[in-house]
């Protein structure tokens, strides 16, 4: 199986949206903890949306290439909703992606 620019779509989306989702995590406890940035936190709250849309899209197109079962997808698929998740699911998708696209060693040594 060959390497696929979903795979790289991917990372960039999945750390993205994880970094959104945390500064809009952060802005939502100044909302409503300290009754501040009421503005900007709608602004983070669009991107970290726009991101997610993004981010759903390639993950499901991934997830079809790849062959995932059901439940992959859908854990994959809501870790961009999930603070950190995102890193997590990014970090074992390459992984394993990387191990599966490996090329497979010879069983004997070739003689010259």
């Amino acid at each position: 199986m060959k390497s696929t620019p979903l795979l790289a779509w991917y990372r960039a989306l999945a750390i993205a949206t994880g970094c959104a989702l945390l500064i809009f995590c952060g802005f939502m406890i100044a909302k409503y903890g300290f009754d501040t940035a009421q503005n900007a936190t709608m602004y983070v709250a669009m991107l970290h949306g726009y991101l997610y849309i993004g981010y759903f899209i390639v993950t499901f197109l991934l997830g079809q290439k790849l062959k995932w079962p059901l439940g992959r997808l859908v854990f994959t698929l809501a870790a961009g909703c999930i603070p950190f998740a995102s890193f997590i699911a990014e970090r074992r998708v390459v992984r394993e992606t990387a191990a599966a696209t490996a090329p497979v060693a010879a069983e004997e040594p070739v003689s010259a």
